[in-house]
């Protein structure tokens, strides 16, 4: 009896098993949806969501003319010529000040009222010129005409001429001063701004005295500024007057300039070499304040631009990940220069491929089974 149950529950887990294999095949409802299939690693396929979820976004490689050969520190600076002091023409008080220090002014501008007493002396000097100049321009022309009648030696007639060329040397003389100081009749000079800039220094204040030894005030051309750079001792012989040179942390402006001077030794502190450069102006350029500057070659090859986030390094060799039709490829590329953004290539890489700027540590996985 109980080898007959045996049968019986044995062939009905049998029919139970059976049936459930061939529900299972017809698709039942309650089977588990398929898995993606996981990418293999070295095959670098990969579909549209796969890329997507494993946060991969690309970049198109540009054409570049030129190679960042680095990004080095440097000071920013003012050039030379930008700076000009203000001098009064004549020693004085004074009696009125418009500007204060670090404040914009117009070529032009008022800075300051000085009363002098000078002025005034020219102004009698001319006035007594002028009353003289009448004089000897009557006697000349009276002497001439009697020189030519006769009555006088001709030598007479010079000497009135001599007299009255005097006269007129002596009243333009004080006439030229009043004029370019600027002096009202009572002496009151207006010493204003010759050039565009900021007054960097104020050496007066109202009621002080003012001389002509001393710069009361010294303007500032922020027109363009200069950068002493530090170049480091790897790219001492590869720098040159006339090479480019960028702002590094100019954000969406472009602040350019160029190198106008290198240095002909290597400080033995520092190790790096010094040279100059001009560029234009940016409210981001202080006199004084520290940036760092991206220096650019001429490529000797035809090279493109690829952001920086795209190199990798695998086997020791500098790789990229470019865009495939399945996916992505890894390609070796060789470098011409680095800058803190992009980097340029010499080869490996063609303009208007596109490459892998995040994900890279997922493709390395993928294409190079690390």
């Amino acid at each position: 009896m109980e080898r007959n149950t045996i049968i019986g529950g044995a062939a009905l887990a049998a029919v139970v098993l059976g049936g459930l294999g061939w529900w299972a095949m017809q698709g039942g409802s309650d089977a588990p949806p398929a898995q993606e299939a996981a990418p293999k690693a070295g095959s670098g396929e990969l579909t549209a969501e796969q890329v997507s979820r494993m946060g991969i976004t690309t970049a198109v490689a540009s054409e570049s003319d030129t190679a960042q050969l680095g990004v080095v520190p440097a000071v920013v600076t003012l050039p030379p010529e930008a700076r000009v002091a203000v001098t009064a023409p004549f020693g004085g008080t004074v009696t009125r000040l418009f500007v204060v220090m670090g404040q914009a002014v117009t070529k032009g501008q008022a800075l300051a009222v000085v009363r002098s007493i000078e002025p005034v002396q020219y102004g009698a000097a001319m006035a007594r010129g002028e009353a003289q100049l009448a004089v000897a321009r009557a006697n000349a022309e009276r002497a001439s005409q009697l020189a030519r009648e006769g009555i006088i030696a001709g030598a007479r007639a010079d000497e009135a001429r001599a007299a009255l060329r005097e006269a007129e040397v002596a009243v333009s003389e004080n006439r030229r001063i009043l004029a370019q100081s600027g002096a009202s009749a009572g002496g009151e000079v207006t010493l204003r701004a010759p050039i565009t800039g900021k007054i960097a220094a104020v050496a007066v204040q109202t009621g002080g005295p003012v001389d002509g030894l001393t710069a009361p005030f010294v303007i500032e051309n922020t027109a363009s500024f200069m950068l002493d750079l530090q170049i480091p001792e790897r790219l001492a012989g590869q720098v040159r007057p006339g090479m480019a040179v960028a702002l590094a942390d100019g954000g969406s402006e472009a602040v350019e300039g160029q190198i106008i001077s290198v240095g002909n030794s290597i400080d033995q502190e520092t190790r790096a070499l010094v040279a100059k450069a001009r560029i234009g102006s940016s409210p981001l350029l202080v006199s004084g304040k520290g940036v760092s500057v991206i220096l650019k070659g001429a490529s000797a090859v035809r090279a493109v631009s690829v952001p920086a986030a795209a190199i990798s390094q695998m086997g020791g060799k500098d790789v990229v990940f470019v865009a495939a039709a399945k996916g992505f490829v890894r390609r070796e590329v060789v470098v011409a220069g680095r800058g803190s953004e992009t980097v340029t290539l010499a080869s490996g890489l063609k303009a208007g491929e596109r490459v892998a700027t995040s994900g890279l540590a997922e493709l390395k996985v993928l294409l190079g089974g690390e």
